[in-house]
């Protein structure tokens, strides 16, 4: 039987090429099995993108917490102000 780890890495697996398509990905950073939460970062095209949240929330978390019911919470732990021209970065100019 596979550990917690890994059935959400299997689901991040199933999830990465829909977000590649758009430039972005994600990756688990961190499983707390106690607590049932799980930290993970965004990547290209998905670091200070705009529909970000959504796409956590609405998504990536849906699908992981539907596959393993332990999972009380997706934390996305990503910079969205890094890059060259994040969505987030606010900018005074």
């Amino acid at each position: 039987m596979p550990d917690m780890q890994q059935e959400i890495e299997a689901v991040l697996e199933a999830v990465r090429p829909r977000l590649a398509r758009h430039g972005g990905g994600v990756e688990l950073v961190e499983v707390n099995e106690k607590e049932g939460i799980v930290k993970v970062t965004l990547t290209g095209g998905c670091a200070g993108c705009a529909l970000a949240n959504m796409t956590l929330k609405a998504g990536i978390e849906g699908m992981i917490r539907e596959a393993v019911p332990a999972v009380n919470e997706v934390i996305d732990v990503t910079d969205h102000e890094s890059g060259e021209k994040p969505f987030y970065k606010k900018s005074y100019v």
